[in-house]
């Protein structure tokens, strides 16, 4: 692997003042969306809704990278030229999700594994050849009653740590995606617990398999109040948590941490993202990487109309920019307000 390649690289997708779209729905949760809208999810109406995502003008201002679906990488602009291309031509460095999604974890109830390991190598070349320079996995752990297990924690956080060395070795970033989910009643106490043990194991088994953390992104959660608690812990309080843990377990070297917005508000995920960033400065670049978050106002400006293209571009470029300023802690809901440009 060219150590060099992936640090660029790894810095390149937190400049300053930029994140990444995440556009790596699968087939399932991309009809969910489309579903929304009352949009069918055919390929070309994927493609179509994709292709205004990545051809809105100027957003490069605010994104530096996509991660693609398997289908997308391999998909083009209306114009013909291959997204990975498109992307690559605007200064967006395309990325690719390459887990092949969490399945229930044996003797484990209500817990999960996410696999893909199988044919891992192969797959990661073929993406490289295809424009990636970047992969993406996600680990997902849950909180309930008696989870997540220590079984459940540290074989996720074994697999990542695998796909994470093979993505070095075919010379692409991995982004380290273990999130542990916000759903539930749980106190943000619980949520700081849960994170601090899988963020423990992660960087245990990434350290024991020789994966260069100058060259690798994490993706984790916030440290969160349960969605469905009775009280729901403020910007200020879950920005304090969300440093408390992260600085207990991630390494300085780690050049990033692009937050997931994980079932947030479009809103609520900006905010705490500026409120973390306004406590000062950190270890790491703090930055994004959203997929609803960024792209609901535009999905529902769209609505599968050839005539709405350019209003969702309006409204993705706005979260776009809206995140931006939360990179630099110098977000306000009031910007919410202002003018979008053509």
């Amino acid at each position: 692997m060219d150590v060099q390649e992936l640090e660029a690289t790894a810095s390149a997708i937190v400049a300053e003042g930029k994140g990444i779209l995440a556009a790596d729905e699968s087939d399932s949760t991309i009809k969910k969306r489309f579903d929304s809208i009352g949009v069918e999810s055919t390929e070309e109406n994927r493609r179509a809704y994709r292709d205004l995502l990545f051809t809105t003008e100027g957003v490069e201002e605010y994104i530096s990278g996509v991660i693609l679906f398997d289908e997308t990488i391999r998909q083009s602009s209306a114009d013909g030229t291959p997204f990975p291309e498109l992307l690559a031509s605007r200064g967006v460095i395309p990325g690719i999700k390459v887990d092949t999604g969490a399945k229930p974890l044996a003797l484990a109830r209500g817990e999960t594994i996410t696999e893909g390991l199988d044919g891992l190598r192969d797959r990661l070349e073929e993406y490289r050849d295809l424009g990636a320079r970047f992969a993406k996995w996600r680990a997902v752990i849950s909180i309930g009653n008696g989870i997540p297990s220590e079984y459940c924690i540290w074989t996720n956080a074994h697999a990542l740590a695998r796909y994470a060395a093979l993505s070095q070795e075919a010379g692409l970033v991995p982004i380290v995606e273990p999130e542990v989910l916000m759903d539930g009643g749980h106190t943000i106490d619980r949520s700081f617990e849960a994170t601090s043990h899988t963020l423990h194991a992660v960087f245990t088994e990434l350290r024991d398999q020789r994966v260069h953390p100058e060259g690798i992104l994490l993706k984790p959660n916030m440290v969160l109040s349960g969605y469905d608690g009775p009280d729901q812990a403020s910007h200020d309080k879950v920005a304090a948590e969300t440093i408390r843990c992260f600085k207990r377990h991630v390494p300085a070297a780690v050049p990033g941490i692009v937050f997931l917005s994980g079932g947030q508000s479009d809103e609520d995920a900006t905010a705490n993202l500026n409120a973390m960033n306004a406590l000062g400065k950190h270890p790491w670049q703090l930055s994004f990487s959203y997929g609803r978050a960024l792209q609901a106002p535009a999905l529902k400006a769209w609505g599968g109309k050839e005539e709405n293209v350019e209003a969702a571009q309006r409204a993705y470029y706005h979260r776009a920019k809206m995140n931006s300023a939360a990179r630099t802690g110098m977000y306000a809901p009031e910007m919410e307000k202002e003018a979008v440009p053509a």
